[in-house]
């Protein structure tokens, strides 16, 4: 059986939706590795992912358009973003469970939302592929490449973005020192509370993307908890990562690969257990963990609130 794998066709289906499948991941955890490297940690990506999904099918399905929802994903991230700032930054509470908080109330919230506005699960026509003229008609390079929709493309655009930001302009290194040492920050006139609220806001702002670019994008659906989790590893690819954008991404791909191929597992009845192939990515979230905190160093801040004066 196992020689359906090696078929030219379905080699460039897996690599092909394994490039589509990252993109959640990748808007979500470049949001949060901005969050991270000023030193907040934020579990409530998942929170923010369902109801930025929720708010983009909604807004489109009844608009009957694609950015009217992609700006309400946005917004309703930079809200959520906004409010774990807040919580973080003003009351100083422990980021770990209140972010656990915003996880849960953005979970039942877009529940709620979904019974009482909807109540049964309906499809959108969501971002279709763009064509490339020549690109998009190359024989398996064009299936691979040139044929995914804008928020694909995006994604990955943002990451080269997220590296520049944070490696070659002003805004990165106060950023990067704020993470590091808030004190010292501080010290040289660079206020702590207003990097961490834009982080965190972006952040959230990202993670909302993340929710439309499942809900329109990639599945055109909206259900309940449709994220499985998908915001916690998020946060695991930023540690996976080591906090650097591009090894971000490539943590991304391999957890999209991985998941892209269980997805073909099923749809070539290999004889492999379906549950167990649903658990191959969160398997490998556990494996890289382990492997890779023995090899990366948080920034120093990351958890620890700050006070001025203390």
């Amino acid at each position: 059986m196992i020689e359906k794998f090696f078929t030219e066709a379905v080699l460039v289906g897996i690599i092909a939706s394994g490039i589509r499948l990252a993109t959640p991941y990748l808007y979500a955890s470049i949001g949060e590795t901005f969050g991270q490297r000023s030193g907040v940690l934020n579990l409530g990506v998942e929170g923010q992912m369902l109801l930025g999904a929720f708010a983009a099918f909604y807004v489109s399905l009844t608009t009957g358009n694609l950015w009217f929802g992609l700006l309400a994903a946005m917004l309703t991230g930079l809200i959520m973003g906004l409010g774990m700032a807040f919580v973080s930054i003003n009351l100083q509470a422990v980021q770990g469970i209140s972010g656990i908080g915003f996880y849960l109330f953005g979970l039942g919230l877009s529940d709620l939302l979904f019974q009482k506005l909807m109540g049964t699960v309906v499809t959108v026509s969501g971002f279709r592929p763009i064509y490339f003229p020549v690109l998009s008609d190359l024989p398996i390079v064009g299936q691979i490449f040139f044929n995914h929709n804008i928020l694909v493309y995006g994604a990955y655009a943002m990451v080269f973005v997220a590296w520049f930001v944070l490696n070659k302009t002003t805004l990165g290194l106060k950023i990067k020192a704020v993470g590091e040492s808030p004190e010292a920050a501080d010290s040289l006139g660079v206020s702590v509370s207003k990097i961490r609220y834009l982080t965190i806001s972006f952040g959230g702002m990202m993670s909302g993307i993340a929710g439309a670019s499942l809900s329109i994008a990639l599945l055109n659906v909206f259900q309940q908890n449709m994220t499985s989790g998908l915001g916690f590893i998020a946060v695991a690819l930023v540690y996976f990562g080591g906090w650097r954008p591009i090894a971000v991404m490539g943590g991304a791909l391999l957890f999209s690969m991985v998941n892209s191929l269980q997805l073909w597992v099923q749809v070539l009845n290999i004889p492999i257990p379906s549950d167990f192939a649903v658990m191959m990515p969160y398997v490998l979230t556990i494996i890289a963990l382990v492997v890779t905190v023995q090899r990366v160093r948080p920034p120093s801040a990351l958890t620890k609130p700050f006070e001025r004066g203390h």
